[in-house]
């Protein structure tokens, strides 16, 4: 069939038109991580402003309505007619794609915005936007709304120009206020705990900026909230609070600072006796979750300077070999954070840096510093605490080195470990491949009837894997569970693991809907947090959703996922139904396993992201570290078994 494709076939999409059509271009996704990416925007916005001495406070309100404000007493966003747009700087900047102040570096120093999308997307995904000034001692105002035009919905149309509304103001800055639209989105209704970690977080990151979170919300579960957030302390008052649930080497974290090549530089850091380091990154306070070259040349710096210092002070003969970047970074704890322009993500996600001048500065910022903190303070506890902790470090990893190379002599650790446990798929391309990691025996013999043999591996745990959080690295390699887990996957591990080398592209973790499955999850991904953080970081991971419950009334049948999905079949099933609670996966035959659980069609998954690392790592430090009283406290405050878990996907 043959259809002409001409010039009139070519759709032009005018000013946000383009946003509300693909807004996944925009802003990742229409979930909830969309819905909050549209508020870091005007965040970041108010953020850059204090950030780069224009102002000290910011003030983040949830209404009763929906909607969310923003306000800062900054500069106010430029009233002024635009000289080639010919209208005010306020109507460019909420309607125009790629316009901004970030553009200037005479405006910024620094700004987490970098294509200039950030208030015009917000205001282009919302059902209405009021932009309020304060500035020349009065109050300039602007409102923006969705509207039906031609068969089709625009956002962010302009209700008046930016008027003088003639009430007067003592400070500057800005106030904006936004209703998502819920035509975009799948929810629109904000989540105070996440925005809480966020919040938490820019204040640690901007020393002396006071940031007030209000609620303003009522219903049955979330009365009136107010918390201000101020560190004067900065990221050592982050590092400290990180390391609340471990028990630190030293009590008062490093700290230096400095500048080179208008790259400005901070770091906090601070050992506790912990086995695994966290390295926490961010430019321009953006968290840099999967690193990059800032955190590249960080890592590299320290260990030079480390390692000068050992050999100057005797801590390392002549003849022993230098400590590796490893060994000195178990049980750190690092807050790196940089400012700097014309910033090169990797994508609009911004997770990682890429411009290849930080590596450069600092590396040799990092190095020059420290070896200048430590020139000052001689070889005292914090340093007899470092080096202690390293060369013990060295030790393990020389001991796990031998150990492995002894196992591969012997018996090829890659193949040994499967033999009877890895029913591995046909399939050769491990993007298509998906490995079940289930619990038990007796589950993952009946998921290997299941199964669709071409794309699907099966992998039965015989035993509980070990706790990684608590252990060494010699430790964790030893456990045979473990080591079965390293070699399906095939990508090796910590600072080795290469995702490239990954055997399969969706790893599933699939066990009981009991207190023993939710250990056995929990478990498994503290290991992966530990030593595979790259394969959450790039979403490989998931966590299988088996039923808890069939309704069936003749031959009508249904499997139910949840307590309330149960109630509502039950109303509409009526009278004379029978009802089956599956207490395990072994309860289930093998076709209703595949149809449940792994039927890519009709299952449903859930998969594990790391939208905070930070609270991440505080998280799993409290729930599988040593801090009992800390982890009884949290179960007490956060438990609720009745609650549906909001970031599901069905995959």
């Amino acid at each position: 069939m043959n259809k002409e494709y001409n010039a009139e076939n070519i759709q032009v999409l005018e000013g946000l038109d383009a946003v509300r059509m693909r807004p996944g271009m925009y802003i990742g996704t229409t979930g909830i991580r969309g819905l909050h990416h549209i508020l870091w925007e005007i965040v970041d916005n108010s953020i850059d402003e204090v950030a780069n001495g224009y102002g000290d406070t910011i003030f983040i309100t949830l209404h009763a309505d929906g909607s969310v404000s923003v306000e800062d007493n900054g500069r106010g966003i430029p009233v002024d007619i635009h000289p080639t747009m010919g209208v005010s700087g306020v109507e460019v900047v909420f309607t125009q794609l790629h316009a901004g102040g970030k553009f200037n570096n005479d405006t910024y120093k620094t700004s987490g915005g970098l294509h200039g999308v950030g208030a015009s997307v917000t205001n282009a995904l919302s059902e209405w936007l009021k932009v309020e000034v304060f500035k020349n001692g009065t109050t300039y105002c602007m409102e923006f709304c969705s509207m039906e035009e031609n068969g089709k919905v625009r956002g962010g149309v302009p209700k008046t120009h930016l008027f003088d509304t003639g009430i007067k103001s003592a400070h500057t800055g800005t106030k904006i206020r936004f209703k998502p639209d819920g035509r975009i989105f799948e929810t629109t209704v904000f989540n105070l705990e996440m925005i809480t970690k966020r919040v938490r977080e820019l204040a640690f990151l901007n020393k002396g900026v006071r940031i007030v979170l209000s609620d303003e919300r009522l219903n049955e579960d979330n009365g009136q909230f107010k918390r201000e957030f101020l560190y004067e302390g900065g990221i050592s008052d982050f590092v400290k609070y990180l390391n609340e649930t471990k028990t630190p080497l030293f009590p008062e974290p490093i700290f230096i600072e400095g500048e080179e090549n208008g790259i400005k530089l901070e770091l906090s850091m601070q050992y506790t006796d912990s086995f695994t380091d966290n390295v926490f990154s961010y430019v321009n306070n953006i968290p840099t979750t999967e690193g990059g070259t800032h955190e590249t040349g960080f890592k590299s710096g320290m260990t030079k300077a480390l390692n000068d210092m050992a050999r100057k002070n005797g801590v390392l003969k002549e003849k022993d070999a230098n400590l590796t970047g490893d060994d000195f970074r178990e049980g750190l704890t690092a807050v790196l954070s940089i400012k700097m322009q014309n910033v090169q993500f990797e994508g609009q996600t911004k997770t990682k840096l890429g411009n290849t001048e930080a590596r450069t500065v600092t590396d040799h910022l990092v190095s020059t510093l420290l070896t200048e903190y430590f020139s000052k303070r001689g070889m005292g506890s914090v340093a007899d605490a470092i080096f202690k902790k390293a060369l013990l470090a060295a030790k393990v990893r020389e001991a796990a080195r031998k150990e492995k190379e002894l196992t591969r002599a012997k018996n090829s650790i890659d193949n040994f470990n499967l033999v009877g446990k890895l029913s591995s798929c046909s399939g050769k391309k491990p993007e298509n491949n998906e490995l079940f990691i289930v619990e038990g025996d007796s589950a993952g013999g009946t998921c290997k009837q299941a199964r669709n043999r071409s794309f699907q591996a099966i992998l039965p745990l015989r035993g509980k894997p070990l706790n990684a959080e608590k252990k060494r690295i010699d430790q964790v390699l030893a456990n045979e569970e473990i080591r079965t887990i390293i070699s399906a996957l095939g990508a090796g591990l910590g600072e080795d693991f290469d995702i490239d080398n990954l055997n399969y592209h969706k790893v599933i973790i699939l066990s009981d809907a009991d207190q023993d499955g939710a250990h056995i999850r929990a478990i498994l991904l503290t290991f992966f947090f530990r030593y595979m953080k790259q394969l959450i970081n790039n979403g490989n991971v998931y966590l299988g959703m088996p039923p808890l419950y069939k309704i069936a009334k003749k031959e009508n049948v249904r499997y139910l996922y949840t307590d309330a999905e149960l109630e509502v079949a039950k109303k509409e099933m009526g009278k004379n139904v029978t009802i089956q609670r599956y207490k395990g996966l072994g309860e289930m035959n093998s076709e209703q396993l595949w149809e449940t659980t792994m039927d890519p069609k009709r299952r449903k998954l859930v998969r594990v992201t790391l939208e905070d690392a930070a609270n991440a790592e505080k998280l799993i430090s409290i729930l599988m570290g040593d801090a009992v009283d800390q982890r009884r406290e949290y179960i007490i405050e956060h438990a609720d078994f009745n609650r549906e878990d909001t970031f599901v996907d069905n995959i």
